[in-house]
Protein backbone atom coordinates (compact mmCIF):
# COMPACT_ATOMS: atom_id res chain seq x y z
CA UNK A 1 0.00 0.00 0.00
CA UNK A 2 2.87 2.12 0.76
CA UNK A 3 4.20 2.32 -2.96
CA UNK A 4 0.68 3.22 -3.99
CA UNK A 5 0.36 5.90 -1.92
CA UNK A 6 4.00 7.58 -2.71
CA UNK A 7 2.75 7.28 -6.62
CA UNK A 8 -0.26 9.34 -5.33
CA UNK A 9 1.88 12.11 -4.01
CA UNK A 10 3.94 11.90 -6.95
CA UNK A 11 1.03 12.82 -8.89
CA UNK A 12 0.18 15.21 -6.68
CA UNK A 13 3.37 17.31 -7.18
CA UNK A 14 4.12 15.66 -10.78
CA UNK A 15 0.40 16.27 -12.40
CA UNK A 16 2.45 16.19 -16.07
CA UNK A 17 3.95 12.48 -15.36
CA UNK A 18 -0.14 11.52 -16.46
CA UNK A 19 0.12 13.29 -19.64
CA UNK A 20 3.55 12.50 -20.54
CA UNK A 21 3.24 8.75 -19.40
CA UNK A 22 2.06 7.58 -22.84
CA UNK A 23 4.53 9.87 -24.35
CA UNK A 24 7.95 9.05 -23.45
CA UNK A 25 9.61 8.10 -26.33
CA UNK A 26 8.64 9.72 -29.51
CA UNK A 27 9.50 8.25 -33.12
CA UNK A 28 10.36 9.93 -35.44
CA UNK A 29 10.85 8.37 -39.13
CA UNK A 30 13.91 10.06 -41.49
CA UNK A 31 13.72 10.79 -45.30
CA UNK A 32 15.37 6.89 -45.30
CA UNK A 33 12.88 5.08 -43.94
CA UNK A 34 14.62 4.42 -40.51
CA UNK A 35 12.99 5.14 -37.44
CA UNK A 36 15.12 6.51 -34.38
CA UNK A 37 13.58 7.26 -31.03
CA UNK A 38 13.71 10.60 -29.08
CA UNK A 39 12.87 11.76 -25.71
CA UNK A 40 10.72 14.73 -25.30
CA UNK A 41 12.13 17.72 -22.94
CA UNK A 42 9.24 17.55 -20.33
CA UNK A 43 10.21 13.63 -19.89
CA UNK A 44 14.21 14.33 -19.19
CA UNK A 45 13.08 17.03 -16.63
CA UNK A 46 10.65 14.93 -15.05
CA UNK A 47 12.73 12.25 -14.98
CA UNK A 48 15.75 14.79 -13.31
CA UNK A 49 13.06 15.96 -10.48
CA UNK A 50 11.97 12.47 -9.28
CA UNK A 51 15.49 12.49 -7.65
CA UNK A 52 14.36 14.84 -5.32
CA UNK A 53 10.92 13.23 -4.70
CA UNK A 54 12.54 11.60 -1.66
CA UNK A 55 13.85 14.60 -0.33
CA UNK A 56 10.27 16.22 -0.57
CA UNK A 57 7.99 13.17 0.56
CA UNK A 58 10.11 13.10 3.78
CA UNK A 59 9.66 16.50 4.19
CA UNK A 60 5.89 16.62 4.11
CA UNK A 61 5.73 13.78 6.85
CA UNK A 62 6.82 13.37 10.25
CA UNK A 63 10.49 12.29 9.61
CA UNK A 64 11.56 15.85 9.85
CA UNK A 65 11.27 16.19 13.47
CA UNK A 66 12.04 12.85 14.19
CA UNK A 67 15.50 12.50 12.76
CA UNK A 68 16.28 16.11 14.26
CA UNK A 69 15.46 15.11 17.65
CA UNK A 70 17.61 11.76 17.11
CA UNK A 71 20.36 13.99 15.83
CA UNK A 72 20.14 16.40 19.00
CA UNK A 73 19.86 13.04 21.63
CA UNK A 74 23.23 11.96 20.25
CA UNK A 75 24.59 15.20 20.71
CA UNK A 76 23.05 15.37 23.98
CA UNK A 77 24.60 11.75 25.16
CA UNK A 78 28.17 12.81 23.55
CA UNK A 79 28.20 9.53 21.19
CA UNK A 80 27.69 11.32 18.01
CA UNK A 81 28.50 7.65 16.07
CA UNK A 82 26.14 5.68 17.94
CA UNK A 83 23.63 4.67 17.41
CA UNK A 84 25.11 5.13 13.58
CA UNK A 85 23.53 6.84 11.20
CA UNK A 86 22.11 3.86 9.25
CA UNK A 87 20.07 2.76 12.35
CA UNK A 88 18.33 6.40 12.87
CA UNK A 89 17.32 6.94 9.72
CA UNK A 90 15.87 2.96 9.83
CA UNK A 91 14.41 3.92 12.48
CA UNK A 92 12.70 7.20 11.36
CA UNK A 93 11.47 5.73 8.33
CA UNK A 94 9.74 3.12 10.50
CA UNK A 95 8.48 5.94 12.81
CA UNK A 96 7.24 7.78 9.91
CA UNK A 97 4.67 5.12 8.45
CA UNK A 98 3.33 4.57 11.76
CA UNK A 99 2.79 7.52 12.39
CA UNK A 100 1.83 8.64 8.90
CA UNK A 101 -0.38 5.57 8.68
CA UNK A 102 -3.90 7.19 9.30
CA UNK A 103 -3.23 9.82 6.58
CA UNK A 104 -1.92 6.77 4.32
CA UNK A 105 -4.83 4.85 4.74
CA UNK A 106 -7.04 7.42 4.29
CA UNK A 107 -5.36 8.32 1.01
CA UNK A 108 -5.73 4.78 -0.23
CA UNK A 109 -9.23 4.31 0.67
CA UNK A 110 -10.15 7.27 -0.36
CA UNK A 111 -8.15 7.99 -3.72
CA UNK A 112 -6.71 5.35 -4.58
CA UNK A 113 -9.30 2.86 -4.48
CA UNK A 114 -11.66 4.40 -6.09
CA UNK A 115 -9.38 5.21 -8.99
CA UNK A 116 -8.16 2.07 -9.48
CA UNK A 117 -11.47 0.70 -9.79
CA UNK A 118 -12.87 3.42 -12.19
CA UNK A 119 -14.97 5.17 -9.98
CA UNK A 120 -13.13 8.52 -10.32
CA UNK A 121 -10.56 10.13 -12.57
CA UNK A 122 -7.70 11.49 -12.23
CA UNK A 123 -8.18 15.07 -11.31
CA UNK A 124 -10.75 13.65 -8.94
CA UNK A 125 -8.28 11.41 -7.33
CA UNK A 126 -5.73 13.62 -6.54
CA UNK A 127 -7.86 16.07 -4.66
CA UNK A 128 -8.54 13.69 -2.85
CA UNK A 129 -5.55 12.40 -1.93
CA UNK A 130 -3.83 16.31 -1.05
CA UNK A 131 -6.94 16.65 1.31
CA UNK A 132 -5.76 14.27 4.31
CA UNK A 133 -2.26 14.68 3.69
CA UNK A 134 -2.94 18.56 4.03
CA UNK A 135 -4.92 17.91 7.45
CA UNK A 136 -1.85 15.93 8.62
CA UNK A 137 0.20 19.22 8.16
CA UNK A 138 -1.90 22.03 8.89
CA UNK A 139 -2.16 20.10 12.51
CA UNK A 140 1.58 20.41 12.79
CA UNK A 141 1.71 24.38 11.80
CA UNK A 142 1.71 26.84 13.60
CA UNK A 143 -0.55 30.09 12.08
CA UNK A 144 2.13 32.12 12.47
CA UNK A 145 4.47 30.59 9.76
CA UNK A 146 1.30 30.23 7.91
CA UNK A 147 0.99 34.14 8.17
CA UNK A 148 4.71 34.39 7.30
CA UNK A 149 4.53 32.45 3.64
CA UNK A 150 1.26 34.04 3.04
CA UNK A 151 2.39 37.31 3.10
CA UNK A 152 6.03 36.38 1.50
CA UNK A 153 3.51 35.09 -1.43
CA UNK A 154 1.17 38.30 -1.50
CA UNK A 155 -1.62 36.52 -0.62
CA UNK A 156 -3.88 37.11 2.28
CA UNK A 157 -5.60 33.68 2.78
CA UNK A 158 -7.77 33.88 6.09
CA UNK A 159 -6.16 30.94 7.81
CA UNK A 160 -7.51 31.04 10.64
CA UNK A 161 -10.83 29.83 9.84
CA UNK A 162 -10.54 28.17 6.66
CA UNK A 163 -7.34 26.64 6.43
CA UNK A 164 -8.17 24.46 3.95
CA UNK A 165 -8.46 26.64 1.26
CA UNK A 166 -4.36 26.99 1.24
CA UNK A 167 -2.70 26.21 -1.47
CA UNK A 168 0.17 23.60 -0.69
CA UNK A 169 2.87 25.72 -1.69
CA UNK A 170 2.09 28.08 1.29
CA UNK A 171 1.52 24.98 3.67
CA UNK A 172 4.40 22.92 2.88
CA UNK A 173 7.03 25.51 3.56
CA UNK A 174 5.04 26.83 6.59
CA UNK A 175 4.64 22.82 7.95
CA UNK A 176 8.62 22.42 7.43
CA UNK A 177 9.41 25.48 9.48
CA UNK A 178 6.77 24.33 12.64
CA UNK A 179 8.67 21.13 12.48
CA UNK A 180 11.89 22.64 13.03
CA UNK A 181 10.93 24.74 15.46
CA UNK A 182 8.84 22.04 17.12
CA UNK A 183 12.35 19.56 16.87
CA UNK A 184 14.29 21.75 18.50
CA UNK A 185 12.09 22.43 21.32
CA UNK A 186 11.96 19.01 22.17
CA UNK A 187 15.58 19.07 22.12
CA UNK A 188 16.57 21.58 24.81
CA UNK A 189 14.25 19.38 27.10
CA UNK A 190 16.39 16.50 26.42
CA UNK A 191 19.80 18.73 26.84
CA UNK A 192 18.44 19.72 30.13
CA UNK A 193 19.14 16.61 32.59
CA UNK A 194 22.57 15.43 30.12
CA UNK A 195 23.75 18.88 30.64
CA UNK A 196 22.87 18.76 34.38
CA UNK A 197 25.41 15.65 34.54
CA UNK A 198 27.91 17.26 32.83
CA UNK A 199 27.96 20.16 35.24
CA UNK A 200 28.29 17.95 37.71
CA UNK A 201 31.54 15.56 36.66
CA UNK A 202 33.47 19.26 35.95
CA UNK A 203 32.85 20.16 39.00
CA UNK A 204 34.29 16.97 40.95
CA UNK A 205 36.74 16.62 38.65
CA UNK A 206 37.89 20.49 38.98
CA UNK A 207 37.76 19.91 42.79
CA UNK A 208 39.84 16.76 42.58
CA UNK A 209 42.31 18.63 40.88
CA UNK A 210 42.26 16.46 37.59
CA UNK A 211 42.18 19.36 35.08
CA UNK A 212 43.83 17.13 32.45
CA UNK A 213 41.03 14.60 32.61
CA UNK A 214 38.27 15.53 29.71
CA UNK A 215 34.78 15.52 30.94
CA UNK A 216 32.78 13.86 28.71
CA UNK A 217 34.99 11.13 28.84
CA UNK A 218 33.86 10.31 32.68
CA UNK A 219 30.09 11.22 32.17
CA UNK A 220 29.42 9.75 29.00
CA UNK A 221 29.10 6.30 31.31
CA UNK A 222 26.73 8.43 34.09
CA UNK A 223 24.75 9.79 30.60
CA UNK A 224 24.40 6.26 29.75
CA UNK A 225 22.96 4.81 32.65
CA UNK A 226 20.91 7.38 33.73
CA UNK A 227 19.28 7.09 29.73
CA UNK A 228 18.85 2.99 30.22
CA UNK A 229 17.58 3.79 33.96
CA UNK A 230 14.84 5.74 32.96
CA UNK A 231 14.15 3.82 29.83
CA UNK A 232 14.85 6.80 27.42
CA UNK A 233 14.13 5.10 24.00
CA UNK A 234 10.70 4.37 25.07
CA UNK A 235 9.81 7.72 26.93
CA UNK A 236 11.81 9.72 23.62
CA UNK A 237 9.76 7.67 20.95
CA UNK A 238 6.26 7.62 23.04
CA UNK A 239 6.54 11.37 23.22
CA UNK A 240 7.41 12.18 19.95
CA UNK A 241 4.31 10.05 18.71
CA UNK A 242 2.05 11.54 20.91
CA UNK A 243 3.14 14.65 19.85
CA UNK A 244 1.89 14.55 16.73
CA UNK A 245 -1.74 13.56 17.88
Amino acid sequence: MISKIILFLLLLFFPTLTHSYNSILNTKILNNGDQILSVPIETLILITTLTFLPSILLTMTSFTRIIIVFSLLRSALGTPYSPPNQILLGLGLILTFFIMQPTFKSIYLNAYKPFSENKINVITALSRSEKPLKNFMIKQTNSLDLALFSNLSNNNFHFINKKQNIPMYIVIPAFIISELQTAFKIGFLIFIPFLIVDLVVSSVLMSLGMMMVPPSTISLPFKLMLFVLVNGWQLLIGSLAHSFY
